[in-house]
């Protein structure tokens, strides 16, 4: 076994890695960014350095600088973790021609897998099924859009090499295609360097469920079981479960198999996710095979009891497999929420911004605990344009669905995030919605459920309850004690009649509605009550829990999460919105595209700007019907939140 290993990663990979080698007796080493230095992953091990800016590519992508901390830090193996250079032949061959263990499969099964089109061909001679399509190496537009109608619409476009979404498109109907393929194109020169595509038969309702898949250096391969991913979006994964609704033995046995055989064909060794596309009927078909550790592997571990990393760890240092095929287990029912930075009603764009709070519901790391949670960050951190966009893994296990259904539940009540936009407030709809809750799962659920996650919603309740919350936490903050005296009090107290005072309030994810105007009332006795329309609610204890940022309140209730601003009538700011016909930028990032030019006119809702920030390209459309009157930035040009992209007029 390893003394001492190099984690080339960040975030909570970095931070499991870190706990499961101190468990196990191993030093770890951190790499981190300028940006990161003071990460958790960086406080979790036992040493690190510093190996470049924050920009990916001068740090965490520096396979070289990497290489010379292992050395001069005597690490005698490399675990890359997810993402980054976990999937690249190029990094896991230098660590090996290095003298250092590379915790993860072969350069030559990284490279054989690297290539989706070349990874089909590959299973197509090992008899695992296929979606049809095409997978070869010509990539003139004409010719895909021709192979496109002969496989028939719709179809998926998406990048040869990488996954995660990023240069992936369904095309519905021919007229879409020359434009989505350009976008992919364009996505998967950034994020892969590589634009080389394929183009597949999309099936509809697909189901996306993968084979935990684990292989020694003396042979043998086994499979932990299966997780069900279907539910996505922007074709990224939201929810995970293990085992997959409605798997049957039979039918888990074959997915097992086919999962095996992907394996061997390639000679792997080490943890890997071999995914695939499923009919509802049961039909499956072959999609790709991650080389490397897989965000979602807590589910597996939850209904197995495994510890996965200590598995990478074991098997890299020539150990055999601890368990057969035979002697694998699953107990009950896990699933796994993505809780991130991005504002889902805005098209799950990526946020940015300072975790002013992070309170977590009890939790524990045990691995069949009924709560986990896996993050790398804490209250106080910032969620940066770097890197993804990720803040934490909540995992709950149960003895069957429907209690890990309700622990969910209750788990995403107890989670209470400040500072920026996140989509804590979404999964709580999602899981409750009839689709996921009946385990009617296919990639569309959330597409399927919109009016329920995204359409007009009865808040009345959860409004309320917010609102007196907030004016307790308001009324509470007004008051200072003074020495003595009661002239020096400022709790309101008068000697005639009751006190009234009207508040005005604005909520966060409405910030054009109106304003909510309550009275908050003291009678002579001391208590308070808030006054709303014909509605009264007594001010108690047990509303809420409630933060207050200068003037933003965010009220954490039995019903929800609902942040407020306070309209201070002492402290005016100009609230006037920009002018409806500019276009500004939403995060920081590169304009990859334009899409209009001066004089074009344009119809609101129109793509007319792409951006890319946080590895992915980000459509922006027009805010009102009119003419383009101005362009004020170019393709390629770096922008910063905020800034000015085009002007429209009214024509």
């Amino acid at each position: 076994m390893f003394t001492k290993i190099l984690i080339a990663n960040r975030g909570e990979i970095a931070c499991r890695v870190a706990a499961t080698a101190r468990r196990m007796g191993v030093r770890t080493v951190a790499v981190y960014s300028e940006a990161d230095a003071q990460a958790r992953h960086v406080q979790a091990c036992d040493e690190a350095v510093c190996i470049g800016p924050a920009s990916p590519r001068d740090s965490y992508l520096r396979a070289d600088r990497i290489l010379e901390v292992a050395k001069a830090a005597g690490a005698q193996a490399v675990h890359p973790g997810y993402g980054f250079l976990s999937e690249n032949e190029g990094f896991a061959q230098a660590c090996l021609d290095a003298g250092i263990a590379f915790i993860g499969p072969p350069p030559s099964a990284i490279a054989a897998m690297g290539s989706k089109s070349a990874a089909k061909a590959l299973m197509a001679r090992a008899g695992v099924p296929l979606v049809p399509g095409y997978h070869g190496d010509r990539q003139e537009p004409d010719f895909l859009l021709a192979q496109a109608e002969a496989i028939g619409f719709p179809v998926l476009i998406k990048a040869s090499a990488g996954g995660g979404g990023k240069g992936m498109r369904i095309v519905r109907q021919a007229d879409e295609f020359t434009a989505a393929l350009a976008s992919c194109q364009r996505e998967a020169q950034a994020s892969f360097g590589d634009q080389h595509v394929l183009v597949e038969r999309y099936v509809t309702q697909p189901r996306h469920i993968e084979i935990q898949v684990f292989a020694d250096a003396h042979g043998q391969v086994i499979h932990l079981g299966e997780r069900d991913c279907s539910v996505q979006r922007r074709h990224q994964k939201v929810l995970e479960e293990a085992p997959a609704p409605g798997m049957t033995p039979e039918l888990r046995a074959q997915m097992g198999a086919a999962a095996v055989a992907a394996a061997q064909s390639v000679g792997y060794v080490g943890a890997g996710t071999v995914e695939f596309i499923c009919e509802q009927d049961g039909r499956f078909y072959f999609m790709e095979m991650n080389t490397r550790l897989q965000v979602e592997h807590p589910v597996t571990e939850a209904i197995t009891g495994l510890d996965l990393v200590e598995w990478q760890l074991r098997v890299a240092s020539g150990e055999p497999l601890p368990l057969t095929q035979a002697q694998v287990c699953l107990q009950g029912h896990a699933i796994e929420a993505r809780i991130c930075a991005e504002q889902p009603e805005a098209g799950f764009l990526p946020a940015i911004g300072a975790l002013r709070t992070m309170r977590t519901p009890e939790a524990s790391a045990f691995r069949m605990a009924p709560v986990r949670i896996d993050s790398g960050v804490a209250a106080g951190d910032a969620i940066s344009p770097h890197y993804d966009s990720m803040i934490a893994k909540l995992i709950v296990h149960g003895a069957d669905r429907q209690q890990a259904l309700e622990r969910l539940a209750t788990a995403l009540l107890d989670l209470q995030i400040t500072g920026l936009h996140h989509n804590v407030d979404f999964l709580q709809r999602l899981v409750g919605t009839r689709s996921f809750q009946t385990a009617q799962l296919d990639t569309a659920l959330i597409e399927r459920e919109h009016e329920a996650l995204f359409g007009v919603r009865d808040e009345t309740a959860l409004t309320r309850l917010a609102l007196a919350a907030a004016c307790q936490r308001w009324w509470h903050d007004q008051q200072h004690p003074a020495p003595s005296g009661p002239w020096a009090q400022g709790d309101g107290w008068a000697l005639h009649g009751e006190q009234r005072r009207v508040l005005r309030w604005q909520p966060s994810a409405t910030p054009h509605a109106p304003p909510i105007t309550v009275t908050l009332v003291q009678a002579r006795d001391g208590r308070l009550a808030m006054h709303m329309g014909d509605a009264v609610v007594p001010l108690t204890t047990g509303l809420g829990q409630v933060d207050r940022d200068g003037d933003t309140f965010d009220a954490f209730t039995r019903l929800g999460h609902l942040s407020l601003r306070w309209l201070n009538p002492l402290n005016v700011a100009d609230a006037a919105s920009a002018p409806t016909g500019q276009l500004t930028a939403p995060m920081p990032g590169k304009v990859a595209a334009l899409l209009v030019a001066v004089g074009d006119v344009v119809r609101a809702g129109q793509a007319v700007v792409v951006t890319e920030a946080m590895k992915m390209e980000h459509t922006l459309c027009a805010p009102r019907d009119g003419r383009v009157t101005e362009l004020l930035c170019r393709a390629g040009d770096q922008v910063p939140e905020g800034a000015e992209l085009l002007r429209i007029e009214s024509d």
